[in-house]
């Protein structure tokens, strides 16, 4: 990174307005970068600019399908972020567009430009994968390192904090549903991070304190099963509901329908080939040190942030009355 402030340097982010997107740009924003926001529709991200000071953070429009608008985007920065991701496909929003063509032009235009990159990616990224959002998270990482050999891959585990899709998902589910299936029985196996946490190590990258050309999995303090998690939820938003177990055949068959149903019903079959693998930490990562705690970060666990924005979904809000 250059010796001059960090004001004087600038890092685009492709996909800042998301719910991860918005926490990087805030942990940057904090260390003074400026931030050039590259998304679909800057209209829509103009909730990022009270982050920053006047001037710091700003919108533009591209689009990871159209190379020309990713170089663009890419032009005078200083480090390239990505965080474009996609958990359905739609229209012509594709896994193989997004993921993979798409990770590779912003590569591309880093290794163009000489800027560094740091590239979001996920864990359970694999090419043999029966799911194709894996696959093309894997092909995603293989082109990025292609392209950009020093760039920096970070691979998280379900992330959780305000406004995520996960917790809130199965919170939203449980407050009309008397029934919450457990996929294969409900034990998949979670790690999962504060998206404060992977905000922070995403903005350690961008300053040079990573290995360069390396793949980190970040996973927080404790691996819990599917159905340890839904029961935990549970007793935080204070509802009972039966846990039933659903086979992956029963579950993958009821997906072919449930693609088309509105949140929070919504299932692909892509997710339930995704809940067959395990969703944590490697052991080769934590021997190597590509982990939180390689980058002397200390996970904060669900306990410590998931109450603090799950209350709105119990029967009375935060005005529930408790006996001590």
């Amino acid at each position: 990174m250059t010796a001059r402030s960090n004001f004087d340097t600038l890092i685009t982010v492709y996909g800042g307005s998301g719910f991860l997107g918005r926490h990087v740009v805030r942990a940057l924003a904090k260390r003074d970068y400026r931030i050039r926001v590259a998304v679909r529709r800057p209209d829509l991200a103009f909730h990022l600019q009270p982050l920053g000071r006047v001037g710091q953070i700003h919108a533009v429009q591209a689009n990871l399908r159209d190379a020309a608008s990713v170089d663009a985007a890419a032009r005078g920065a200083h480090v390239l972020i990505n965080l474009v991701g996609l958990l359905q496909e739609g229209g012509r929003q594709r896994f193989d567009s997004i993921h993979s063509f798409g990770a590779e032009q912003i590569a591309l235009a880093a290794s163009a430009h000489g800027a560094g990159m740091v590239h979001v990616s996920a864990i359970g990224a694999d090419e043999n994968s029966p799911a194709a959002y894996a696959r093309t998270k894997a092909a995603a990482e293989r082109l990025v390192l292609a392209a950009q050999p020093q760039a920096v891959i970070m691979r998280p585990s379900v992330l959780f904090g305000p406004e995520d899709g996960f917790f809130n998902r199965f919170a939203a589910l449980a407050r009309i549903s008397p029934v919450l299936p457990l996929i294969g029985g409900g034990h998949t196996k979670f790690q999962p991070a504060f998206v404060g946490d992977v905000a922070q190590a995403i903005a350690d990258a961008t300053e040079g304190k990573l290995r360069a050309g390396t793949i980190y999995e970040l996973g927080g303090p404790e691996v819990r099963t599917f159905k340890e998690l839904m029961q935990y939820m549970l007793a935080t938003i204070e509802r009972r509901r039966l846990l039933v177990p659903l086979p992956f055949f029963a579950a993958k068959f009821q997906a072919m329908f449930l693609q088309y149903a509105p949140a929070p019903l919504t299932l692909t079959p892509g997710q339930v080939d995704l809940l067959r693998v395990d969703n944590i930490v490697s052991e080769a990562a934590k021997a190597e040190k590509r982990t939180f705690a390689g980058m002397g970060i200390e996970p904060a666990s669900i306990e410590a942030i998931v109450p603090s924005y799950l209350w709105r979904f119990r029967k009375a809000g935060q005005f529930r009355s408790r006996v001590a």
